[in-house]
C-alpha cells in the first residue's frame, strides 16, 4: 500500500513539475511576442513637412507622471490611466507653433482629462496661441464636454459626429451625506473638527450640506467657471451668457451620442461650425491638405500624430551650470512612497533633500497640487524647506490647481507663493471625525468587559467616548488648530487673529487669496521657475526637474499596453474605484486621525 501512494505522490509531482513547466513555457512565449509587436509597432522618425500634426491625448493631464515602487499585480499597473505631463504638452504644442512645415493641426481632447480647471485654462491658453501662429487648428470629435470644448474653442473651426453631443455642464456636483444612515445603524459619529468652513468630514456627521460650505462652494466655483466661459466666448467671439445658457439647457453629460437638440443649437449658435461623419470629415480634410500619396492601403491625408511629432523634438540644451531645481507635490500629502495620487512625503522629502543639496542648485521651487493630508507628513515635507532657506537658497512655491490645508501648510516656509487666479487655496482647518460602535453592538447582543491599568487603556471605537475621552479629543484637535494658525501666522507675517478670521477652513480661489495675503503673487510655474532665478540672481540657468525615477517593469508594462493592444475593461476600473470609494467611507474606523484635508477642494472637468 504505502509503494501505491508513493507512486502515485510521484505521479502527482511529476504532473505538477510538467504543468509548471508548460505553464512557464507558454508566458515567455507570450511575453516574447508581445516584445516583438512593440518592437514592430515601434513608429520610425517621420517627416513632419506638409503634414497635419494630430493632438489627440488620451489620459490625464498633470504636473508630474507618479507611480508606485512596488510593481504589485500586473494588471494593476496595466489598468493605470495614461498620463500625460503638462510641461511636456505645453512643449510640444509650442514646437508646434513655430514650426512653419506643419500644414495644420488636427485637435480632439474628447478622451482628455485634465488635474483640474487651471491646468485645462493652461493647455487652452498654449492652444489660443497656437492657432494665433497662423496655421490653420481645426477641432474635431464624436462629441464635447465642458473640458473638451474649453479646448475645442481655441481651434479655428470645430466639427463633431451628427450623432455626437454638445454637453457643456458647468462645475459643481453633489456628494452623499450618510449621517441618517449612521443612525439607523445605531454608529454614533464624533466630529472634532476645528473651522466652521471645514467640511472634510460633515458628509458624515450631517444629513445635508452646511451653510458655510454651501457659500464658499459658491464663491470659488463662481469665479472658476466664469474664467472658463470668458475663455471659450473669447475664443468663439460669443458672449459667455451664450455658455451659460447651453449649460442650462443642455445639461447632462450622461448623453454623448444622438443628443441631436444640443448639436442643432450649438450650429445655431455658433458654438460648433458644423456636423460632419468621418468619411464627411476625411473628404473635408483631403480637399483642404491634400492626399497623401504615401499612403497606399487607405485614402487620407498627410499627417503625424503626436506622439511621433514629440519623440522627435531635439532635447533642449542644458549648458548653463546654475540650476533652479523643482520637486512636485502632487496628490493627497500622506507618510511613506509616492505613488499615483499620493504625495508620499518620505520620497518627497528625500527629492527637496536631493534638491537643496545638488551642487548646482541655486534655487527651488516646489510646485503644489494637492488638497492636504497627514500634519505629519505635511511637517517633514516643510521641514527640508526649512532647511534649505537655511542654507541662503531662494525657495519659491507655485501653486497649481489646488493648493489647500496641507498644501498650505507645507507652502508657507517658502520665501514667496505664487498662485493663478483659479487656484483652490486656504482651508486652514483640521478635520477630526469618527464613528464609534458601542450602540451596534449592544443592538445585535455584542459586549465587551476586560480589565486595564489605566482609565482608558486598550479603548477602541467599539466602546464609547467617556467625558475624559471626549475632552482629550477636542484638546487634540484644537492644539493641532491653534499649531496651524500660528505657522501660518508667522511664516507669512501676519498677526494671529487676522489668520483666524480668514481660516476657519475657508476655501479661497487664487485672486482673493492674494488680496488676503495668503499669496504673494499671481504667476504659473513658468514664471515662478523665472522668479527664483530672478531672487538668486540668475541670467542664464537650465531647470532640473528632481522626480522619482520610474522603475524598470514600468516601461516594458506600458510597451505591453501599447504595443500588444492589451484591454483592460471598464469595468475593472469601475471596481476598483468603487472599493477605493468604500474604504473612504470606512476610513476612521480603526483609530481617529486628524488630518488638514480638504476635500471640497477638488473640482472636476467633465
Amino acid at each position: 500500500m504505502n509503494t501505491l501512494f508513493h507512486k502515485i505522490g510521484a505521479f502527482l509531482t511529476a504532473v505538477r513539475v510538467w504543468a509548471i513547466n508548460i505553464f512557464t513555457l507558454v508566458v515567455l512565449i507570450a511575453l516574447v511576442v508581445m516584445i516583438s509587436n512593440v518592437l514592430r509597432s515601434m513608429p520610425g522618425k517621420v517627416d513632419p513637412a506638409g503634414k497635419v500634426l494630430i493632438v489627440d491625448p488620451e489620459g490625464t493631464i498633470l504636473d508630474q507622471e507618479a507611480f508606485s515602487s512596488d510593481p504589485g499585480l500586473p494588471l494593476l499597473r496595466l489598468a493605470e490611466e495614461s498620463v500625460i505631463q503638462t510641461r511636456d504638452l505645453v512643449k510640444l504644442i509650442r514646437v508646434a507653433a513655430a514650426d512653419e512645415q506643419l500644414a495644420g493641426v488636427l485637435i480632439d481632447f474628447s478622451k482628455t482629462s485634465f488635474a483640474g480647471p487651471t491646468t485645462a485654462l493652461e493647455i487652452a491658453g498654449e492652444l489660443a496661441a497656437l492657432r494665433e501662429s497662423g496655421k490653420p487648428v481645426i477641432a474635431f470629435s464624436e462629441a464635447l464636454t465642458t473640458g473638451s470644448y474649453l479646448m475645442a474653442a481655441q481651434a479655428d473651426e470645430i466639427y463633431l459626429h451628427p450623432s455626437g453631443a454638445v454637453a457643456i455642464t458647468g462645475l459643481g456636483g453633489y456628494r452623499e451625506y450618510t449621517r441618517e444612515m449612521t443612525d439607523k445603524l445605531k454608529i454614533t459619529m464624533h466630529n472634532y473638527s476645528q473651522g466652521d468652513f471645514k467640511s472634510a468630514v460633515e458628509s458624515r456627521t450631517r444629513n445635508d450640506m452646511s451653510e458655510p460650505d454651501r457659500l464658499q462652494r459658491k464663491e470659488f466655483y463662481g469665479p472658476i467657471w466664469e474664467a472658463m466661459k470668458a475663455a471659450m466666448a473669447r475664443a468663439r467671439g460669443l458672449e459667455p451668457e451664450i455658455f451659460q445658457a447651453m449649460a442650462n439647457a443642455h445639461p447632462l453629460t450622461l448623453f454623448q451620442e444622438a443628443s441631436y437638440s444640443s448639436l442643432e443649437d450649438a450650429e445655431a449658435q455658433g458654438i460648433i461650425d458644423g456636423r460632419k461623419s468621418y468619411p464627411d470629415f476625411r473628404a473635408y480634410m483631403i480637399e483642404r491638405f491634400g492626399k497623401d500619396e504615401d499612403e497606399e492601403e487607405k485614402e487620407t491625408y498627410p499627417h503625424i500624430g503626436w506622439q511621433a511629432y514629440a519623440a522627435q523634438i531635439p532635447p533642449e540644451e542644458e549648458a548653463a551650470e546654475d540650476a533652479v531645481a523643482v520637486v512636485f507635490v502632487q496628490g493627497a500629502i500622506s507618510p511613506g512612497p509616492q505613488g499615483p495620487g499620493v504625495a508620499g512625503s518620505h520620497d518627497i522629502a528625500a527629492l527637496l533633500r536631493k534638491a537643496h543639496e545638488g551642487k548646482d542648485t541655486r534655487a527651488l521651487v516646489m510646485r503644489v497640487n494637492s488638497p492636504g493630508g497627514s500634519i505629519i507628513a505635511s511637517d517633514m515635507i516643510r521641514d527640508e524647506i526649512v532647511a534649505a532657506r537655511a542654507k541662503g537658497l531662494p525657495v519659491l512655491v507655485s501653486m497649481g490647481d489646488v493648493a489647500a490645508s496641507g498644501g498650505v501648510w507645507v507652502s508657507t516656509p517658502a520665501d514667496a507663493i505664487y498662485a493663478e487666479p483659479t487656484t483652490i487655496t486656504g482651508s486652514i482647518g483640521v478635520a477630526v471625525a469618527f464613528p464609534t460602535f458601542e450602540n451596534s453592538f449592544e443592538h445585535i447582543g455584542v459586549n465587551f468587559d476586560g480589565v486595564t491599568t489605566s482609565d482608558n487603556a486598550g479603548w477602541s471605537p467599539v466602546l464609547p467616548v467617556n467625558e475624559t475621552l471626549d475632552s482629550y479629543f477636542a484638546r487634540w484637535a484644537g492644539t493641532a488648530y491653534e499649531r496651524f494658525l500660528s505657522t501660518v501666522a508667522t511664516d507669512r507675517d501676519k498677526e494671529l487673529e487676522y489668520i483666524r478670521s480668514i481660516a476657519g477652513g475657508r476655501v479661497w480661489v487664487g485672486s482673493r487669496a492674494l488680496d488676503l495675503g495668503l499669496v504673494d503673487a499671481m504667476g504659473n510655474m513658468e514664471q515662478t521657475i523665472a522668479a527664483a532665478a530672478n531672487r538668486a540672481g540668475l541670467a542664464d540657468y537650465r531647470v532640473d526637474y528632481v522626480v522619482k525615477e520610474p522603475p524598470p517593469y514600468l516601461a516594458l508594462l506600458r510597451a505591453f499596453r501599447q504595443g500588444a493592444s492589451l484591454d483592460i475593461s471598464s469595468s475593472y476600473r469601475a471596481f476598483g474605484a468603487q472599493v477605493a470609494r468604500l474604504i473612504g467611507l470606512l476610513e476612521g474606523i480603526n483609530k481617529p486621525t486628524a488630518t488638514v484635508m480638504c476635500t471640497e477642494c477638488m473640482v472636476e472637468l467633465l
